[in-house]
């Protein structure tokens, strides 16, 4: 039983750094195309946030929060992750 929990922890822990590893390249990549698009600036953005309505400051804005949301989100992850292979090394020595 405790060798069949310690796999499922080690286990827990990979799935748990490849999902750390393609969340942060998936922000990697959508921050650099945010900022060919605020650099650009095309008209056919703000259409469809909100068909017009919506400012660049405001898009700006929005985004910021999103992606400071996603790092604070990041790094608890990254926190758990840790945790996890920590714990599936001491399982694996006490077993």
């Amino acid at each position: 039983m405790n060798d069949e929990f310690t796999a499922r922890v080690k286990a827990a822990a990979a799935a748990g750094w490849w999902t750390i590893l393609l969340a942060v390249l998936w922000m990697t990549v959508s921050w650099l195309w945010f900022l060919c698009l605020m650099q650009v600036r095309p008209d056919w953005l703000l259409t469809l946030w909100g068909g017009g309505t919506v400012s660049w400051e405001t898009m700006q804005e929005i985004a910021l929060w999103f992606f400071g949301v996603w790092k604070l989100i990041m790094w608890f992850a990254f926190l758990v992750v840790i945790w996890l292979s920590l714990w599936a090394r001491r399982l694996r020595k006490t077993s």
